[in-house]
């Protein structure tokens, strides 16, 4: 039996529960997966007395990514390039560190929607974790350029840096960003979660697919992209249920199939 869990604080909204026990019941893997609740102070420590006790593997969601990544004793190219983990694979006295959100995000796009991200022009609102976590799988698509926006224009700049040897990037303020349109707009900042929307020209929505990380509500970004005639808008719900497939497939071997679990889920909330 696989012992695995999520860590977080808060955790108990957490669905990862609900997901991978559908994916052990389609796939017919023998598995326990808890909600654990970390105190902000002892997270290595929780981690190890979940280890000890048997734990295989977990997830890690806010504010632990950090100390997830420090945790590890090895790391995947996905998390050294993101600087964050988000799930952890017990093999003896290794902690192998994996970061699956870039990949549940691509797989989303790709697998579950039908876009193809070769040769778009993709704008990322926001410079902080989450971008930070998803822009090397996105660049590994080969889109035209991505842009990064933010409040804070040296950061978008500093952040586009980093990853330019993966792929054409760049960095300015919110302010720069030109009212023409883009293929793909992904709203990574957290707006969403204060109910706000960022000030930028309602043009660069113009006929754009626009993606909001935040799932289980209409956020202020979608309904600003539906009035502003972008051709898609779509939540993260699928980028949830495909990081954790990505991670259940790191644990197990075994791959789950999404689409009908998306679909489950999206049904019921």
């Amino acid at each position: 039996m696989y012992k695995l869990a999520v860590f977080g604080n808060p955790i108990e909204h957490s669905l990862s529960p609900t997901i991978h026990a559908m994916f052990a019941q389609q796939t017919g893997v023998n598995v326990k997966y808890t909600k654990e609740l970390a105190p902000i102070d002892a997270f290595t420590q929780t981690a190890n007395n979940f280890i000890q006790q048997g734990g295989l593997g977990f997830n890690i969601t806010v504010p632990f990514k950090i100390d997830a990544f420090n945790f590890a004793t090895q790391r995947t190219r996905n998390a050294q390039t993101a600087g964050a983990v988000n799930t952890i694979k017990v093999e003896g006295n290794t902690c192998i560190g994996e970061n699956t959100d870039g990949v549940g995000l691509v797989n989303d796009l790709t697998k579950n929607l039908g876009i193809d991200l070769r040769d778009k022009v993709i704008l990322i609102l926001g410079s902080g974790g989450a971008t930070r976590g998803i822009l090397l799988p996105l660049l590994e698509q080969n889109p035209t350029r991505v842009m990064i926006a933010n409040r804070t224009a040296s950061k978008a700049t500093t952040l586009a840096n980093d990853f330019s040897e993966y792929g054409k990037t760049c960095g300015f303020g919110l302010e720069k960003i030109k009212s023409k349109p883009v293929d793909i707009i992904i709203n990574a900042t957290s707006a969403s979660l204060d109910g706000k929307m960022l000030t930028i020209p309602n043009g660069v929505a113009n006929g754009a697919i626009c993606y909001d990380l935040m799932y289980g509500k209409i956020t202020p970004f979608m309904t600003w992209a539906k009035v502003n005639n972008a051709s898609m808008v779509i939540d993260g719900l699928g980028m949830l249920v495909e990081q954790a497939a990505a991670a259940f497939e790191f644990w197990t071997g075994k791959q789950p199939n999404t689409r009908s679990i998306i679909d489950t889920i999206r049904a019921r909330s």
